[in-house]
This record gives C-alpha cells, sequence and structure tokens, in this order.
C-alpha cells in the first residue's frame, strides 16, 4: 500500500522508476497510480523476508506473496472482489517483470501464477461505515488554506458521487448551474447514452456543495466564467482521472489497513449508495430512476441484500445520517 515504508533505497528507486516508465509508456493515470502501489507492497514483502536485493528474487517468493496475500483477503469483511483484488497484484508483478528485463536485469524468474476466475456481475461495495469513515477524513480541519480547499472538495465529490451516485462522467461533467439548492436536485444533462435526470441530495450534502462553491473554489478558480463545479489548484476543471487520484489519497489518509487495501474508485462509491438505498428500503424501481438506468436488470445486481419498500425520502434520510454523523455543517 502506498504508505508502507520502504527502507531499501534500491526499492524506493525502483518503484519510482517503474512509475515513471508506466507514465511514459502512456498508460492511464489509475494504472499509474495504482500498480507501484502494489508492487511497493511486494518489495515490502520481500524486505521482511529478508530479501534486499531485486537480484535475490526467486520463484518461491512469488508463492509466497500469493499465498500472504490471499490469506490476508480472505480475512476482508465483504470481500466480494478478493479475486480481482488478487489479479491485480498479479498484473502488478507481471508488469514489474516486464519492466526489469526491459532495463536489462538478468536471471529474474518470470511470473508464473495464474490469474483467478472472477466471477460475472460481482461489483465492490463499501459498507455504510467505511463511508463514514472516507467522510470523518474530509472532514478533518486543514493547516493552510489550501488543505482547507482540499478538504471542501472532497466533502464535494463524496456528496456527488456517493450521496447523489452519479457516474464518473457525469460528475466531471457537472457544472455549478446544474445544482439548484432551493429544490436539493442536480441536473445530470450529460448522462449516459445523452439521457438527463434529476437527482436530489440531503441537506448535509448541500452544506458540502455550498461551502465548496462559495468558501473555496471561487479564490481557485482562473475566470469566473468557467462553470465547471470540480476546479483543481492550477485553477483549471478536473478530469475524471484527477477526480479518482483525489479519492485514492482520501482513502489512503483513513487509518484502516483493511479499507486502504480495498478496490475503491469513482464508480465504487455509485454501487455503494445503490446498495445502501436498497439496504434502507428503497424500492427497486426508485433506485433505476435514481441511478439512470434504463432496464431494471442494470439495477438488480443490488437485489442480493434486503428487498422491500419505502418512500424515497425515508431512504434518502436514512443514508443522510451517514454524512450527519461526521457533522453538519
Amino acid at each position: 500500500m502506498k504508505f508502507l515504508v520502504l527502507k531499501n533505497s534500491s526499492y524506493e528507486h525502483l518503484e519510482k522508476a517503474f512509475r515513471e516508465w508506466l507514465d511514459i509508456l502512456g498508460y492511464c493515470a489509475q494504472t499509474v497510480y495504482n500498480m507501484p502501489t502494489l508492487v511497493r507492497e511486494f518489495l515490502h514483502f520481500l524486505e521482511s523476508n529478508n530479501v534486499n536485493q531485486i537480484t535475490g528474487l526467486k520463484q518461491k517468493h512469488y508463492k509466497e506473496y500469493y499465498n500472504y496475500i490471499t490469506s490476508r483477503r480472505n480475512l476482508k469483511r465483504g470481500g466480494g472482489l478478493s479475486n480481482n483484488y488478487i489479479n491485480q497484484h498479479i498484473q502488478a508483478l507481471d508488469k514489474l517483470y516486464e519492466y526489469l528485463s526491459h532495463k536489462g536485469v538478468q536471471d529474474l524468474p518470470p511470473v508464473i501464477l495464474k490469474q483467478l476466475k472472477l466471477e460475472k456481475g460481482n461489483v465492490t461495495v463499501l459498507s455504510q461505515e467505511e463511508i463514514r469513515e472516507f467522510y470523518e477524513v474530509a472532514n478533518l480541519e486543514g493547516e493552510t488554506i489550501k488543505e482547507e480547499a482540499l478538504h471542501s472538495r472532497n466533502r464535494a465529490m463524496l456528496t456527488v458521487y456517493y450521496g447523489c451516485g452519479l457516474r464518473r462522467k457525469e460528475g466531471v461533467n457537472l457544472a455549478i448551474d446544474d445544482i439548484n439548492f432551493d429544490r436539493r436536485i442536480i441536473h445530470v444533462k450529460h448522462g449516459k447514452n445523452y439521457k438527463e435526470r434529476l437527482v436530489p441530495f440531503s441537506k448535509t450534502g448541500s452544506n458540502y456543495l455550498q461551502q465548496w462553491i462559495y468558501d473555496h473554489r471561487a479564490k481557485l478558480v482562473k475566470s469566473q466564467k468557467e462553470g465547471a463545479l470540480f476546479i483543481g489548484m492550477n485553477g483549471n476543471p478536473m478530469n475524471g482521472n484527477t477526480l479518482y487520484v483525489r479519492l485514492k489519497l482520501l482513502q489512503q489518509q483513513i487509518e484502516n489497513p483493511e479499507l486502504q487495501s480495498k478496490n475503491v474508485g469513482l464508480h465504487t462509491l455509485r454501487h455503494s449508495i445503490a446498495t445502501h438505498l436498497l439496504e434502507n428500503g428503497m424500492d427497486l424501481q426508485k433506485i433505476q430512476r435514481f441511478l439512470g438506468h434504463s432496464s431494471l436488470e442494470s439495477t438488480q445486481i443490488y437485489t442480493h441484500l434486503i428487498d422491500r419498500s419505502s418512500s424515497f425520502s425515508e431512504a434518502v434520510a436514512k443514508v443522510d445520517l451517514i454524512e450527519k454523523d461526521n457533522g453538519e455543517l
């Protein structure tokens, strides 16, 4: 994981060089961020087993590491994507071997680990307690004006992607004018297949969005004509990759190794709110409209959970408690 400490300076250099190599080859931001983080965990494992030079790597170390991550992952709560998690590690080892071979490192054993089969329809879903942990970190006070702005933007990001369940691109395309604070409604104008929909947000979410827009965003944006909701520290609109990286950095600040190791992305927040609404009693058809699914079949991936009916407002009010538990602004 990102904050595992490597004692060996050669391993630190290897991780950094590997990250730069991926970036030069043109891999997407998610890969450039995730893969070296997984490699760092492998290098930390080697250090723990007194393998302090990459040239000391043997075939047995791959197998021992595989057994380590498999047993550790099986202890996780939920564990719905444990096979996917393990496969990501195997892919990272494959790519590391490719990099080292490209750099001319001799006599390294190839990775012969077989990837696990994924069950169709599995999705990563965070528990309501895990979502609370995200909000707790996002609600920490910043020591500088910049840190305060980052925390505020993180809360707005959680509101849009968890509280409103927007898709990645829908959130990226969101403009300030799309938000109606009087009705507490977001107008999604650029949904999948060009479909539009109206999505409600909670009182707490409204406070988070207003704090970001009026207290912090206005200080960052280069041009007052810029309408994008999410603005980076450079004053320009953020894209999906930069928002994803911000979410991953937020995840790694949580002092929960189990949650840190989970495969979390912006779409994970969407899956999680849908699941929590179902747990809290919302009818599946209402969730379908909330998510903007064209057919009910797409929403039925959540039906392995509780199936009972309640009004939309009641279900949203229950989910709003997750945000409120971390401090109504």
